[in-house]
């Protein structure tokens, strides 16, 4: 065993490295455990290429060419080479291995070698000799520095080679749909082949993995960056059944099914933080603040919401990850589950970037630890807080202004006489309303009429300067619709994405949000002809603002929102009020729209409910209807997310 391992690790020939090894040899003598080699011996024409030349695997639509299938049968064949030599290399390193687990190995390796040799003929009826393009040693580098059998199972066993029983069983039958029976059949027998070796490997893994922890937690362990559980799956349909026949259990198959980590591009790290404002009025007057039972409600009842914003290979970092049963309903109704990471995760992995709910102090404190971790030039770098002011109502009033201020737009006051002599100049034409700088989603409101007791407004105001440091202030508007514009900063200025419809209570409170492709088929005839036509929004909102945007946050990266009404003069006329705030942050709109995005594309509605108020039966009422609850509402406390479409 030991010499034929030898010649399948160091010989320079392929016809000595795929001679195939006989069936049955003698373990008596396995040796001293050898030094890690640089690389496995390789004909000229099989090694790796230092000039970083590569080969772009084909698409399956290219399969109907048969030099194309010849291109593909090369990767896969050096694929197959390199696990051959993988196993020769653990049975030369771990001579002390137990003598049942290398007899497998051993039976293993000869099968790879067939693998290999199948491939070769195929590829060469196909017009391709092996060595012909670049190969590469993506699995020498992963595997091969494994200190222990254990390494071994983890990174070839259950995780490159439990990829290939998604990758050969669904490529076999694509071969059989382009009328290329034999290789049809030799991946056939490959994907046959592969869960003995899967569940060789399921078995000593068992074995050796810790006391007392699942199949999936000890494989989560053991594994090390750049693997992760993710490389376990094929980039093909998931094979549930093949790994079932591998001897693994259904609770590693369902958490391996709905996980997800980068598989090649550097990911952007998302962290949800909706209590933004609030740590930047604490850090702004210099009190410290604690999140009551609803602000921690926010924090971990709807941080799933963050998850429509994390693209292909990127990660999020949760509180509270949703259970596994809705993340599988998630991904049943169309959402690509990103990696999903605990809020302990440690520094020390490369990353794209951050991106958070929005650069708040806590934010920036959360994530200091991951500066390191991004290389210079990426678009999403750690950052020190916002400045106080872009949290606050008074960016929007700025905005305003630059816009050119008119009757309706607000001001800010750090004088409590002066906001009472204010609010009587607004009651002598209507009412008024005051807005506490830093509360957000219409809360920390008060509408003053003729009505109001002047010691209780006096009371809000003296509160409120006291917490807030200043009091907006502006008329009270008869609103007709709440709408907002969203955008994106970035290295070449402020893109206008798209505009949607905001649901707010009598009190102007956030209650839903509803988004389209097409915003004006949110809108009835009349309000449509009015926002188009008189208002001119398109012009304002996507020419206009980008350029007011970019100068008033100057280096700001991320989301934005300015949020905008319509509103009944007292003539009756219709008026637009274009800046009722301004987020620069992330909003439920924004996340709305990437949620439209990740679900179909067509209009849908995303509604916030306070579950406390629902019954079980109505929560499963909506649970079986139409649309798809967004937040777990198991774990739910007292917000529920549900869309619709």
């Amino acid at each position: 065993m030991k010499e034929i391992a030898e010649r399948v690790l160091f010989a320079e020939t392929l016809e000595e490295k795929l001679r195939l090894a006989p069936l049955v040899a003698s373990d008596d003598d396995p040796g001293r455990p050898i030094v890690l080699p640089d690389a496995p011996g390789r004909p000229a024409e099989l090694r790796v290429r230092g000039d970083g030349v590569k080969v772009e695997f084909p698409g399956t639509n290219r399969l109907d060419d048969e030099r194309e299938r010849g291109i593909l049968l090369h990767f896969l064949a050096n694929h197959e080479l390199l696990a051959a030599e993988l196993m020769a290399l653990v049975l030369l390193r771990f001579p002390d291995a137990p003598k049942e687990y290398r007899a497998g190995v051993y039976e293993a390796m000869r099968e790879e070698q067939a693998h290999a040799l199948m491939y070769v003929r195929r590829m060469r009826d196909c017009g391709i000799a092996f060595g012909e393009l670049p190969v590469s040693d993506y699995f020498w580098r992963v595997v091969a520095p494994m200190e222990t059998p254990m390494d071994f199972v983890t990174r070839l066993n259950l995780t490159f080679e439990q990829a290939n029983l998604d990758f050969s069983k669904h490529y076999a039958a694509l071969f059989r749909e382009v009328g290329d029976a034999s290789t049809a059949a030799v991946l056939e027998k490959i994907h046959l082949d592969e869960i003995g070796h899967v569940g060789h490997g399921v078995k000593w893994f068992r074995r050796w993995k810790q006391r007392g922890e699942t199949d999936w937690e000890g494989f989560r362990r053991s594994l090390s960056f750049p693997l992760t559980p993710a490389r376990a799956m094929g980039l093909a349909p998931f094979n549930a059944e093949s790994r079932r026949l591998a001897g693994l259990d259904d609770d590693f198959i369902r958490h391996l099914e709905v996980c997800a980590a980068s598989r090649g591009r550097t990911p952007v790290l998302h962290w949800f933080n909706p209590n933004a404002e609030s740590h930047a009025r604490a850090a702004h007057i210099g009190k410290p603040w604690q999140p009551d039972q609803t602000a921690s409600a926010l924090e971990h009842d709807l941080e799933a919401l963050m998850l429509a914003c994390c693209r292909r290979d990127d990660a999020m970092m949760m509180r509270r990850p949703p259970s596994l049963e809705h993340l599988h309903r998630l991904k049943q109704a169309g959402l690509s589950v990103p990696e999903i990471l605990p809020a302990n995760t440690a520094s020390g992995r490369k990353l794209g970037g951050l991106r958070p709910w929005a650069w708040s102090p806590d934010a920036s404190h959360e994530l200091a630890r991951f500066a390191p971790d991004i290389a210079p030039g990426m678009p999403h770098p750690w950052r020190a807080p916002l400045p106080a002011e872009w949290f606050s109502k008074a960016i929007g009033i700025r905005l305003e202004h630059l816009l050119g201020a008119v009757p309706e737009t607000g001001g800010l006051l750090r004088d409590a006489d002066a906001v009472m002599e204010l609010i009587a100049r607004h009651l002598a034409t209507g009412q008024a309303l005051l807005k506490a700088p830093f509360a957000c989603a219409g809360r920390g409101h008060l509408r003053v009429n003729h009505h109001s007791n002047p010691a209780k407004t006096r009371g809000w105001i003296h509160n409120t300067l006291a917490a807030h440091g200043a009091v907006a202030i502006e008329p009270w508007l008869d609103r007709l619709l709440d709408f907002s514009a969203l955008y994106e900063a970035g290295d070449g200025g402020v893109s206008h994405i798209g505009f949607t419809v905001m649901e707010n209570d009598a009190a102007g409170r956030f209650t839903g949000i509803q988004v389209g492709p097409k915003w004006g088929n949110l809108l009835d005839r009349k309000t449509a002809a009015f926002l188009f036509r008189e208002a001119d929004v398109l012009t304002l909102y996507q020419k206009k603002l980008p350029h007011l945007l970019a100068d008033l946050l100057p280096g700001y990266r991320g989301p934005l929102c300015v949020d905008a009404m319509v509103y009944r003069r007292v003539d009756g006329s219709w008026a637009l009020k274009p800046v009722v705030e301004l987020n620069v942050r992330h909003t439920m709109g924004r996340l709305a729209w990437e949620w439209m995005q990740l679900l179909g594309g067509g209009p849908g509605r995303l509604r916030i409910l306070r579950k406390p108020g629902l019954s079980p039966q109505e929560i499963q009422t909506l649970a079986d209807g139409p649309g798809h609850f967004l937040n777990d509402p198991a774990q739910a406390v007292q917000f529920l997310a549900y869309w619709t479409c």
